[in-house]
């Protein structure tokens, strides 16, 4: 049998003893928890200053944390804060002897003459905090990576809500007074007086850019509709007309196409060669060059595509971030809504809750990068079984009535071409065709209203209804047969001179000429 030698019995050597000192103690302030507190006893203002930065969990000691507890409870209830008020509250709550009487709490207060740079001590305070629970996490994090049987995905998902927890838990921004809220107010309308155009991101399209003034700031915009309205077309012509047009850099996140399919779709509307010819890549020399020449605005434009797909809200959130500090973006694109998870947290709730929880998230990152942010939403099927013109409404939304109450702008895409709806509603009864409404049924910052585009379905794009006629024109059905009779001899593709002619005033001419079949 072996000899088991006890630990009485080994004898160390001087260099293998290590001091104390060397090793690792969890990171703490406590002698500024002392100062803090003793502060909080002789100075009300002192109070005032810190009770919305520190939370009881923040104090290292123990006798800390329920001498705060005992401070919260008093100041809840306005009542004085004091030494003997504090002594009172820690016998009422049966802590008086844990914290170590009268004696200790003398003690706090003899420490400290007044309340300066207690905001100061406490946000230190408060950063020990965070280290303690960054270093309990990584432990966490460590323990279930060695486990064999954890999913990698809910591995990182897990750890990454964790941080998330710590992030939101602790950062708060602070009030501030009605007087200097007025002065950034009135600063911010000066210099959108002093700059032309619009004081938010434009859209490309002129009705909706006098209606929001552009894409706003910090707001959730919401694009729903049914599948096959174009709702990609619509944000991909948004996106091309902010990024390649004004300069402007966007995100655009695809949970549905794959980044290289997008670009397709935006280099046809671009060249205004079809998506069906560039898919078959069988192009002539004229249109080889064609594509060439035009495609150059497109490489140079600041537009980031990430196709991840089932992204979590918290990648989203941390990609739009690194995205915003590393390049600037100024508008966020999701395509779309339904596509996205809600990440590891979330795990056993029901669609419903998860789709709360990630437009809840989605309208903090817009206040957070201060950016707008497009999402797009399915509808419900009850827009089909519905009678007359099927203009959705705001109760088809999918999955959750929390995307109508987060956003500040919810919008819908109706197409009547789509039902074989050939005219209107309106008293001209106007033709419907290549046409498309873009119906604002929610605002939070403006007027309602519903606004008519153009939709040329073979290049997957929508565009101002006025950009498609002559200068001398006014846009009318009447227009567009004229156009159909007096253009019939160049064998033009059907149906109207509207379409022939695209969008830059006859400089597409050619491109479409090349679709004649002859």
């Amino acid at each position: 049998m072996e000899k088991i030698t006890s630990p009485q019995n080994i004898t160390y050597k001087k260099s293998n003893v290590v001091s104390l000192e060397k090793g690792k103690v969890p990171p703490q302030a406590v002698d500024l928890e002392e100062v803090v507190l003793g502060a909080m006893m002789i100075d009300k203002k002192g109070v005032d200053e810190i009770i919305d930065i520190l939370h009881p969990e923040a104090f290292y000691k123990n006798a800390h944390k329920l001498i705060y507890e005992a401070i919260k409870k008093l100041f809840d209830n306005s009542e004085a804060i004091d030494l003997l008020t504090v002594s009172n509250q820690l016998k009422k709550d049966g802590y008086f002897d844990k914290v170590g009487g009268d004696y200790y709490l003398i003690q706090l207060t003899q420490k400290v003459s007044s309340s300066a740079h207690i905001e100061f001590h406490a946000r230190i305070i408060l950063q020990k905090y965070i280290q303690r629970s960054l270093i309990k996490i990584s432990n966490e994090i460590i323990e279930e990576a060695f486990d064999e049987g954890t999913d990698v995905f809910d591995l990182l998902d897990n750890a990454e809500a964790k941080l998330y927890e710590v992030t939101q838990g602790n950062i708060k921004r602070s009030t501030e007074t009605a007087q200097s809220l007025v002065i950034q107010a009135k600063k911010k309308i000066q210099e959108i007086s002093n700059k032309e155009g619009l004081s938010g991101v434009p859209s490309g399209f002129e009705k909706l850019d006098e209606l929001t003034s552009g894409w706003q700031p910090s707001d959730l915009i919401i694009v729903a509709a049914r599948p096959g309205m174009g709702k990609t077309a619509l944000t991909l012509s948004m996106a091309r007309n902010i990024a390649v047009d004004q300069g402007v850099p966007v995100a655009f996140f695809s949970l549905e196409m794959s980044s290289v399919q997008l670009i397709t779709r935006l280099i046809s509307s671009e060249t205004g060669l079809s998506s069906e010819k560039l898919r078959t890549g069988k192009l002539e020399q004229h249109e080889w060059e064609q594509l060439n020449v035009k495609v150059k605005d497109l490489e140079k434009a600041p537009l980031f595509i990430d196709d991840t797909p089932s992204l979590s809200i918290f990648d989203l959130r941390a990609k739009a971030r690194r995205l915003a500090s590393q390049h600037g973006i100024r508008m966020i694109v999701i395509d779309y809504l339904q596509l996205m998870t809600a990440g590891g947290s979330q795990k056993g709730g029901n669609r419903e809750q998860e789709i709360s929880t990630i437009s809840r998230n989605l309208k903090a990152l817009a206040k957070e990068l201060n950016v707008p942010v497009i999402a797009l939403s399915q509808l419900s099927r009850a827009v089909e079984t519905r009678g007359g013109s099927k203009r959705p409404l705001l109760s088809d939304l999918r999955e959750s009535g929390a995307i109508e109450q987060d956003a500040d702008i919810v919008s819908f895409i109706y197409r009547p071409e789509y039902y074989k709806i050939e005219e209107w509603d309106d008293e001209e009864r106007t033709p419907t065709q290549g046409q498309a409404e873009f119906i604002v049924a929610k605002h939070r910052n403006g007027g309602l209203e519903n606004i008519r585009l153009k939709f040329i379905g073979e290049l997957g794009k929508f565009d101002n209804l006025e950009d498609f006629s002559f200068p001398s024109e006014i846009p009318s059905s009447m227009n567009s047969n004229e156009g159909d009779n007096d253009f019939g001899n160049y064998n033009l593709p059907n149906p109207s001179a509207d379409e022939a002619f695209g969008s830059s005033m006859n400089s597409d001419f050619d491109d479409d000429d090349n679709d004649v079949p002859f």
